[in-house]
């Protein structure tokens, strides 16, 4: 009998398979990688032409690179981008040209500090070209001549990203949104990818009720774009949720939104708090990933980031270090099942009102409590109704109702479904 695999096994498969990928905020390579994630999940991809205006920023040219190399006087290549796609300034212009590694020395990064790293560099916006290596590969390279060549192309062409929608019971969206620009970092944002797509496919096996678009695009330029290109639909985005550096070994770290009290931030700081994981909340600053997109002021939309270790907070970020080796199959399917979980409350979550609010209303004539006797929670349950029928303003949310009553989420769920049924409550 083959081995089981689990979810979080199959989300390292599928970093593994992206990770000699050679990603930019445009390009073959996101092409390629979403075609990868398409076979996990149905994507509708976009391609938004050159020089097209999205906000205050301008598509840029399409860089798409063949093969890049540094090679010594005997043709041994010393760098080559064949073995790593990090060793690449990202959008280096092309370059054909011989000359002295004092010369070449102004074109190398390295981090002498982590000698034995290759460091990812990118020059998105300036004209530039350049190796990137590890400091112990340039201190054993002798002083001579040196044959550098980037075999690339900036040309007119596409800024591609790609979207997967999960209908819900309402129109009212959460998006979920990752990057999908960076070359060999197994969890910035591989294991961010993986995780959505395997979040998608389980929101997909349940009725949710809101409808859950997920958005695959290359970081800050590619958000930007998405944001330009859908105005009239971000009317009705309600929640959202920024995924990146998803499978580290560090402990889970949400980022709320620039609103601070969004939905989304009381349900992340909930859910991570029940579930007594190690965790932390970190407050919003204009800076990280893409929610700082969605939550800026002209959209303010409840967008929260979610990871382990949060941005360049673990010396492997940004490096080769951020290998396949750096994610595990535990930490990706943590993450996966908080998503869950916190979508599942997001999905419950109601304000209701009581229909009987005059006294306590009796409950046994309607079977209610009849209904609790088989239940090893019967008191707790019996709270819960107790508690929602208390709280049913129109003004208190069942999270409300959870965090005040002490209560588990569910549990609160399930009695004011219990009571909806009874037609002692309504929405």
């Amino acid at each position: 009998m083959a081995p089981v695999t689990t979810a979080g096994e199959e989300m390292h498969a599928l970093v593994e398979r992206l990770y000699p990928l050679c990603r930019s905020i445009t390009g073959d390579g996101v092409r390629a990688t979403l075609d990868i994630v398409g076979e996990y999940i149905p994507l509708t991809v976009h391609e938004v032409p050159t020089g097209t205006r999205v906000l205050d920023w301008t598509v840029p040219q399409e860089w798409n690179i063949r093969d890049a190399y540094i090679a010594d006087s005997s043709g041994r290549r010393v760098v080559d981008f064949a073995a790593s796609s990090l060793h690449v300034l990202g959008y280096s212009v092309p370059v054909s040209a011989t000359m002295p590694l004092a010369e070449l020395r102004g074109h190398l990064h390295t981090l002498p500090d982590h000698p034995s790293w290759v460091p990812y560099r990118t020059s998105y916006y300036k004209p530039e070209w350049g190796f990137c290596l590890a400091q112990d590969t340039l201190d054993a390279m002798p002083d001579g001549e040196y044959e550098v060549r980037i075999d690339s192309t900036l040309a007119d062409g596409h800024l591609t990203y790609a979207e997967h929608v999960v209908p819900g019971q309402v129109a009212d969206e959460v998006i979920v949104s990752c990057h999908v620009c960076h070359p060999s970092l197994a969890n910035d944002n591989l294991a961010g990818i993986a995780v959505a797509a395997y979040l998608a496919r389980s929101l997909a096996e349940r009725s949710p009720y809101y409808t859950y678009r997920f958005v695959f695009a290359p970081g800050t330029i590619g958000a930007i774009t998405w944001l330009a290109r859908n105005a009239e639909r971000v009317e009705r985005v309600r929640h959202g949720l920024v995924l990146a550096c998803a499978g580290d070994p560090g402990r889970l770290t949400y980022k709320r939104s620039r609103r601070g009290d969004a939905e989304i931030d009381r349900v992340m700081r909930h859910v991570l708090s029940a579930s007594e994981r190690p965790h932390q909340i970190n407050e919003f600053t204009p800076y990280g990933y893409d929610e700082r997109q969605y939550c800026s002021p002209g959209f303010d939309l409840g967008v929260g980031s979610l990871s382990r270790t949060p941005y360049a907070g673990y010396p492997e970020y940004h490096t080769s270090a951020d290998d396949l080796d750096f994610v595990s199959p535990e930490a990706m399917e943590d993450t996966l099942a908080v998503c869950r979980e916190a979508f599942a409350v997001l999905d419950r979550n109601r304000r209701y009102v009581n229909l009987s609010p005059y006294g306590e209303p009796q409950l046994g004539r309607r079977g209610l409590y009849d209904s609790l006797g088989g239940r090893s929670d019967a008191k707790e349950a019996q709270m819960a109704m107790l508690w929602v029928l208390s709280l049913s303003d129109g003004e208190h949310s069942l999270l409300d109702v959870a965090e005040r009553s002490g209560l588990p989420f569910d549990t609160v769920a399930d009695a004011a479904d219990a009571l909806h049924g009874a037609e002692l409550i309504k929405v």
